[in-house]
């Protein structure tokens, strides 16, 4: 197994190859240093097979879907992942084989909803979730502070105690550590409780990261686009959330809502299937077709995406042209489909 951090700074980026194979995975890749990445695979002589986010980052764009699209590489991501150029969606206990390496994912959530760390030999990648003595930032949109505790206590500190742990960000010059270190050292962990953690992440006020919206709106949405104004946070936070069965409910009585679908034509028509009677309106262009609406400003309108984060900004920007009564469909078709309701393909 060969194993290198690439970007020597507070974003690490794992490179991760069987030297038998020459084939290789490349782990949190930053779009800043694509050139790098490849130049590195190219003087090593290794295949680039996958490109892997542990999560949705909010402090710098991905380089996943540009070495894809470069190299031919799939994309791989928890399925909770709401960017549409997702190839291979993972969840808790799914493997993957690199050559003679085989890498299994664990959910991880609490950071982000869709934190998975990667166990693979004597190794853990662990993305935001564990850090350094440390962790990450539970404040973001979807995160959650209990989630995050049980992931760390209940999973990741099950591994063995001299698995190394790597996680996706340092803030302290740190390089690697261990399962038994962190569950013995880390300050924010050895002797809390699931409540007092909490309690912990709640008071930690922490700043937002720089040009946040910038980064977190094309790494949810894989649009790169200049020409697009991403809402705030503060009117993501004031969209209305409907739950799946809620939703159901409404759409068999006469006055239903208008059904908007901002997933791509290949999502649409994919696996998860799309609402009865839904209308397909891709995100990147919602604002410009909005005014193709067959319905007044005031009359309902629910937003659909893959997990409910692509139309929960879909739902803003309708507020924001105008319309009055927007709600987003909690979850997305991941929800709609969990509870078992109707779809169509």
């Amino acid at each position: 197994m060969l194993l290198k951090e690439l970007n020597r700074g507070k974003c690490k980026t794992y490179l991760l190859a069987c030297e038998r194979d020459r084939l290789a995975i490349l782990i949190d890749p930053v779009r800043d240093h694509v050139d790098r990445y490849l130049a590195m695979l190219a003087y090593l002589n290794l295949k680039l097979q996958v490109v892997i986010d542990t999560h949705t980052h909010a402090d710098h764009r991905t380089g996943c879907f540009e070495l894809s699209d470069l190299t031919g590489a799939t994309v791989l991501m928890h399925r909770n992942a709401p960017a549409p150029r997702v190839d291979r969606h993972v969840c808790d206990g799914d493997t993957l084989a690199l050559g003679t390496l085989t890498l299994r994912f664990l959910d991880t959530p609490g950071h982000t909803p869709d934190g998975i760390s990667i166990h693979v030999g004597d190794a853990v990648f662990t993305g935001d979730t564990l850090l350094i003595r440390g962790t990450g930032r539970a404040d973001f949109f979807g995160g959650d502070a209990g989630l995050q505790y049980d992931s760390i206590v209940g999973k990741l500190f099950t591994l063995p105690e001299q698995t190394v742990v790597l996680p996706a960000h340092d803030y302290r010059g740190n390089t690697a550590s261990t399962i038994g270190e962190e569950r013995r050292l880390n300050p924010r962990l050895a002797g809390q409780t699931r409540d007092s953690y909490v309690a912990l992440m709640a008071n930690l006020q922490l700043p937002l990261p720089d040009r946040i919206q910038e980064v977190l709106q094309p790494n949810q949405t894989a649009l790169d686009d200049d020409t697009l104004s991403f809402p705030t946070l503060a009117q993501l936070n004031e969209v209305r959330q409907i739950p799946a069965r809620t939703l159901n409910d409404l759409l068999a009585q006469k006055a239903a809502p208008l059904v908007i679908d901002v997933r791509e034509d290949s999502e649409f028509r994919g696996q998860l299937g799309h609402l009865p009677g839904a209308n397909l309106i891709p995100l990147r262009m919602l604002a410009s077709r909005a005014p193709e609406l067959a319905v007044g400003k005031e009359a309902p309108i629910v937003v659909v995406c893959r997990s409910g984060v692509r139309s929960t900004t879909a739902a803003a920007i309708l507020t924001g042209l105008g319309f009055e009564d927007v709600s987003n469909l909690k979850g997305g078709m991941l929800a709609w489909q969990d509870s078992g309701l109707p779809v169509e393909h």
